[in-house]
């Protein structure tokens, strides 16, 4: 398991990521006075509303790519091969989360963060084909 140790600081990243955003999110929700759940007005130009829902972005991105990931040391999918995707996915996990906090244009739907938001999903696509693959072979 040694080998994957690139990949396992990569995976804890993305989960403590997931963590301090879950933090930042209610902690603004808190001093703003709003409560728990959904920001009102859902609108891009809302800073908390683009604070809880990069924080969302984040959550429903987790789990399907942890899990191919953990599944993918699993099955000895190569090291090299698996801590590219997982880095990759990193990268393109904070990129979103600065381009969505910054707001602006970048930030509205059909954009820059969409385009990020897709990266990161056929990166784990791709993690999920790497991985199904090697497990057949």
């Amino acid at each position: 398991m040694e080998a994957y140790t690139l990949s396992f600081v990569g995976v804890l990243a993305l989960c403590l990521l997931s963590i301090l955003l879950a933090i930042y999110s209610g902690s603004s929700k808190g001093r703003a006075g709003a409560l728990s759940g959904p920001v009102v007005p859902a609108d891009d130009d809302n800073l908390l509303y683009r604070i809880d829902r990069v924080h969302m972005n984040s959550v429903e991105a987790l789990a399907p790519f942890v899990v191919p990931a953990v599944l993918a040391m699993m099955v000895g999918v190569g090291a090299t091969t698996l801590a590219v995707l997982v880095w990759a996915h990193v990268v393109i996990r904070l990129i979103h989360l600065v381009v969505y906090l910054r707001g602006g244009n970048a930030a509205k739907g059909g954009s820059v963060r969409s385009i990020l938001y897709v990266s990161g999903a056929l990166v784990t696509l791709v993690l999920v084909v790497v991985t199904g693959w090697a497990s057949i072979h």
